[in-house]
């Protein structure tokens, strides 16, 4: 499966730098309460931060939304998902724990105050080109409801945009059943590529060690904006 940006994208931010982890032998499941009870806390920490500091001004959510306005769309009626998430612990709205893969994944964004997206690979065709949505771009979401991704940032296989900073579609959603997963990072422009790759190991350290199985990094930029990775068993 070969993963590749739009050289398109880079010439409005020659700086995009996407963050991918591909796992495989996975087992999905009910979140260990090691990881409930640290999620928890986290967001009880992160109420108190941001009654001193607006969402909006935190350094990570205020550089998606100028990468957001960047590719033409609306920061303010589309907001990216990490800047969701916290906007919803704002309001000390915590998240519900719901398996291993969204609760890892919801935590990372958090810590990293980036978005992220997990998908399961079996439910992708072919290859992943992530691009800018068009007009009639778009998908049913798992927010229930049908999304409209132009001017945002996608991810798109032989069938169509399943994955986007914005949302996700419900064809490639993970489940207790996926053994093999795809997460995207939609990383900081500004960190440098060392940094990145760190962030990755981490983060793809962190999920093996809670859902078992292998993992592999890889970071698309402009010096390196195409991969392949084997879809293995």
């Amino acid at each position: 499966m070969k993963l590749s940006i739009n050289d398109s994208l880079f010439n409005i931010n020659s700086q995009l730098k996407i963050g991918m982890i591909h796992y495989t032998k996975i087992v999905v499941s009910e979140s260990p309460q090691m990881l409930k009870g640290r999620t928890r806390l986290y967001q009880e920490n992160l109420f108190f931060e941001l009654q001193e500091k607006p969402v909006t001004e935190r350094p990570g959510i205020a550089e998606w939304r100028k990468v957001w306005k960047s590719f033409g769309a609306d920061p303010n009626r589309y907001r990216h998902s990490a800047e969701s998430l916290m906007r919803r612990i704002a309001k000390q709205n915590y998240l519900d724990p719901f398996h291993t893969a969204v609760d890892l994944n919801n935590f990372f964004s958090l810590q990293y105050e980036i978005p992220i997206g997990v998908y399961d690979v079996n439910q992708i065709q072919g290859d992943v080109v992530l691009t800018l949505g068009e007009e009639e771009t778009g998908y049913e979401g798992l927010n229930g409801r049908f999304n409209s991704l132009k001017n945002i940032l996608c991810s798109v296989d032989d069938l169509g945009p399943f994955g986007s900073p914005f949302v996700d579609s419900k064809r490639t959603a993970v489940t207790e059943l996926t053994t093999k997963a795809l997460q995207i990072f939609y990383l900081h422009p500004s960190l440098d590529e060392d940094e990145c790759q760190k962030l990755l190991v981490s983060a793809g350290k962190m999920f093996s060690q809670v859902s078992g199985g292998d993992y592999e990094t890889a970071l698309l930029s402009v010096n390196n904006p195409m991969i392949s990775v084997q879809r293995g068993e």
